[in-house]
C-alpha cells in the first residue's frame, strides 16, 4: 500500500507529461474590453499540436504556439458566451480535448429607444379623469443592455400641459389625464417624454432618451343644438332666442317671413363637431297656417289667416344624427292691414365695407361699425314688423338684400363710394318706397369711417375705445411733494455748499479789513489825542487811631454797670481824623482812613488790622 501511494503522484506526472492540459478554463471579461495578452496558456506534449475545434465560437479565438487569444472584443448584447475546443493531435490522431468557456459581463454602454420619435394620439374630449390615455406597452423604451433599470420623466411643452397627464410611475411610462379637458381652451398639447438608464442624473455612464407625444383633443358631443344670436351664452350654455314676426290678415305671403331679431337658425353647440340641424315644428298650429323648411329653418305661410290671431309655434332644433336636439318659441301676429304704402326712417343710410372682401360679407353700419347695416321700412299698420314686406336693390350688381342686411354681390377690388336704390314692396298691398345706400368701400387695415351729412366720411374710433380730451387747468391736481424750484435748491452737494460758504467767508473778512483801514484814516487823530496816559491814584489806606500802636492797647475789662435803669447821656463827638498831607494837589486827594470802634479789637493771634487796611487802597 505504501508503495502504490509512492507511485500514484508519479503517475499523475507521468499522464499529465502525455495530455495536452490549460491552468484554467473559465474565464469572464466584461463586454467592450480588449485582450492585448494571451488568455491562457496550453500544456502541449512532445510530439503533439494544439487546434481549435469547429464547435468553437466562431472567429472568437485564436491560437499562436501554445498560446489562446481571444480574437475579438466581446460584446454582452452579441454573445453572452464564448467557447473555446482544444484539440491536442499526435499527428491526426486526437489525444486530449479542452473546454475554454469566457463569460462575457454586461456594463451599462447602450442608451435606451422610444420606439417612436413622435407620438400623436387623440383624446375624447369627454375622457374621464385618471383615465389611461395610453398604455405602457405602448410608451415603454427599449434598452440592449439586459439589467438596465428605466426611469421615465414627462414634461411639458405646451404651458400648462402638465396639469393635465402624468405618468402612473417612474418605472411605469403609462399616460394618465388628471383632469378635464375642455376643446376649446385646449384643443392640442405637446409634452416631453424623458428616459434614463440610471436612477440619478449625474451617474456614470448614464444615457437618456427622449420621444415627443402630440394630444389632440377630439370634441365630444356634450351641447345641444343653439338658436342664434343666444340671449346669454358662454362656452357651456346658451339662452336660446325668442322669435317674433307679424303678417296681416286675409294674405298669404308668399316669401320667408321676417322675422324678429332675425330668421331661425340653429347651430350645433359643439362648434368642433358641427352637426348640420334639421328644423321641425312641435306644437302651435293645429291648422297647419305656417310650414318651417327642414334644412333651412325659413318659415312660411301655407294659407291665409282669416282674422286677428296670435300663434305660438314651439320650433325644434335637432342634430342630423339624433343625438340631441333643442326647443324655442315662435311668436306670430296676424294683424288687420288698410293697405297703406310702407315708409322708410331715413332717406339715406351709410355703410362700410373692406375692399377684397369675398360675396356675402355683410355691410357694416358706418355709424356703428360693429353692427351690420340694416335697412328697414315701417308699415303703418305694422309698426314693429311686417312680414309682407320685401326688399331688392334696383339698380347695382355688387350688392343684394338679405332681408333687412345689406350684403355683397361681387368681390369689390377698388377703393371708393358706391350708390345703390334699395326699395321696398309691401308684398300684400304692392306699395312701395325708395331710399339711397352711400356705402364705401375702405381698406381692411384702415379705420371704419363714420358718416357725415354731406355724404362724407370720417374715421370712426374702435369700440371700447375713447378719444382724448384737452387738458383742464382748474383740474389739474396740485403737486404734494416739493415744487420745482426746492428740487433746484436741492440739487448742490455738500462739498459744493462748503466751498461756497468759505468763498463768502474770505470775502467778508476782506470787507472787513477794508472796513478797518477806511476808519483808521478817517479818525486816527481823534484816537490818538485822546489815548494819553491815565493818572495815577495815590493808595488809598486805612487808618484807625485805635489801632495806630499796638502797645497803647488796654485789654482791661470794661466796668460792669450798676442794676436797674440808667439813662445814657449824650454821645460824645468823635473827633475828626487828621489829614496827610499830600504831596502835590495834581496827585488827587488824600486817602480815607476809615475809623473802627474801640470794642472790636482783633483778638490774639491775629495781625493788626490797621497795618492790612493800609495796604488795600479804595476807590475814590
Amino acid at each position: 500500500m505504501g508503495a502504490w501511494a509512492l507511485l500514484l503522484p508519479l503517475l499523475v506526472a507521468t499522464a499529465r507529461a502525455q495530455v495536452c492540459a490549460v491552468s484554467n478554463n473559465i474565464f469572464e471579461v466584461q463586454e467592450n474590453t480588449i485582450q492585448s495578452g494571451p488568455l491562457a496558456h496550453v500544456d502541449v506534449p512532445t510530439g503533439q499540436q494544439v487546434t481549435l475545434g469547429s464547435s468553437s465560437t466562431p472567429f472568437a479565438f485564436r491560437i499562436q504556439g501554445t498560446e489562446l487569444f481571444l480574437n475579438v472584443t466581446p460584446d454582452y448584447e452579441e454573445n453572452t458566451l464564448l467557447e473555446a475546443h482544444l484539440e491536442c493531435k499526435s499527428g491526426n490522431t486526437v489525444v486530449t480535448q479542452l473546454r475554454v468557456i469566457v463569460f462575457v459581463l454586461d456594463v451599462n454602454d447602450n442608451p435606451p429607444k422610444f420606439p417612436f420619435e413622435l407620438r400623436v394620439e387623440d383624446v375624447p374630449e369627454d375622457s374621464k379623469v385618471n383615465t389611461t390615455v395610453i398604455p405602457e406597452t405602448e410608451l415603454e423604451a427599449q434598452d440592449p443592455d439586459k439589467d438596465d433599470v428605466l426611469f421615465y420623466t414627462l414634461q411639458e411643452v405646451t404651458p400648462g400641459a402638465g396639469s393635465f397627464f402624468s405618468l402612473l410611475g417612474t418605472n411605469l411610462p403609462a399616460l394618465r389625464l388628471d383632469r378635464p379637458l375642455d376643446f376649446y381652451k385646449w384643443q392640442s398639447m405637446s409634452l416631453l417624454l424623458l428616459v434614463r438608464d440610471t436612477q440619478e442624473e449625474n451617474a456614470q455612464p448614464s444615457h437618456t432618451a427622449t420621444a415627443t407625444l402630440v394630444l389632440d383633443v377630439r370634441p365630444a358631443d356634450l351641447r345641444p343644438p343653439w338658436f342664434l344670436p343666444c340671449a346669454y351664452s358662454d362656452l357651456y350654455v346658451c339662452i336660446n332666442a325668442e322669435y317674433q314676426g307679424a303678417v296681416p290678415t286675409g294674405h298669404r305671403l308668399p316669401a320667408p317671413l321676417v322675422l324678429h331679431p332675425g330668421p331661425i337658425y340653429a347651430v350645433d353647440g359643439d362648434r368642433g363637431i358641427n352637426q348640420r340641424v334639421l328644423y321641425s315644428i312641435v306644437t302651435g298650429q293645429d291648422d297647419g297656417t305656417f310650414a318651417i323648411g327642414a334644412d333651412s329653418g325659413n318659415l312660411t305661410m301655407t294659407r291665409s289667416v282669416p282674422s286677428p290671431k296670435t300663434f305660438t309655434l314651439l320650433v325644434k332644433g335637432e342634430q342630423s344624427d339624433g343625438a340631441r336636439y333643442s326647443v324655442t318659441w315662435v311668436t306670430i301676429e296676424a294683424r288687420s292691414a288698410t293697405g297703406s304704402v310702407p315708409q322708410f326712417l331715413q332717406s339715406r343710410y351709410y355703410g362700410t365695407v373692406a375692399r377684397n372682401s369675398a360675396v356675402g360679407v355683410e355691410v357694416r353700419n358706418a355709424a356703428s361699425p360693429s353692427l351690420p347695416l340694416r335697412v328697414w321700412a315701417q308699415d303703418p299698420d305694422f309698426p314693429d314688423l311686417n312680414s309682407a314686406i320685401t326688399y331688392r336693390i334696383t339698380n347695382n350688381t355688387n350688392f343684394r338684400m338679405d332681408g333687412e342686411i345689406v350684403r355683397t354681390a361681387a368681390q369689390l377690388t377698388q377703393e371708393g363710394v358706391s350708390y345703390a336704390e334699395v326699395e321696398a314692396m309691401n308684398t300684400v298691398t304692392a306699395g312701395t318706397a325708395r331710399s339711397v345706400l352711400e356705402i364705401q368701400v375702405l381698406e381692411p387695415q384702415g379705420p371704419a369711417p363714420t358718416a357725415s351729412p354731406s355724404g362724407g366720411s370720417t374715421p370712426t374710433p374702435e369700440p371700447g375705445t375713447s378719444q382724448p380730451l384737452a387738458p383742464d387747468p382748474s383740474r389739474t391736481p396740485q403737486p404734494s411733494g416739493p415744487t420745482e424750484s426746492q428740487a433746484e435748491d436741492r440739487r448742490f452737494s455738500v462739498v459744493d455748499m462748503a466751498a461756497l460758504g468759505g468763498v463768502l467767508g474770505a470775502l467778508l473778512l476782506l470787507a472787513l479789513i477794508a472796513l478797518v483801514i477806511l476808519g483808521h484814516k478817517q479818525f486816527g487823530r481823534r484816537l490818538k489825542c485822546c489815548s494819553g496816559k491815565a493818572l495815577d491814584h495815590q493808595a488809598l489806606t486805612f487808618d484807625n487811631q485805635a489801632f495806630s500802636d499796638p502797645h497803647e492797647a488796654n485789654w482791661a475789662p470794661a466796668p460792669r454797670a450798676s442794676p436797674g435803669p440808667t439813662r445814657a447821656g449824650p454821645p460824645e463827638p468823635p473827633e475828626p481824623a487828621p489829614q496827610e498831607a499830600s504831596g502835590s494837589a495834581a496827585e488827587g486827594p488824600a486817602p480815607l482812613r476809615v475809623p473802627l470802634p474801640v470794642n472790636h479789637l482783633p483778638p490774639r493771634g491775629f495781625p493788626d488790622w490797621s497795618q492790612l487796611a493800609a495796604q488795600v487802597p479804595l476807590p475814590v
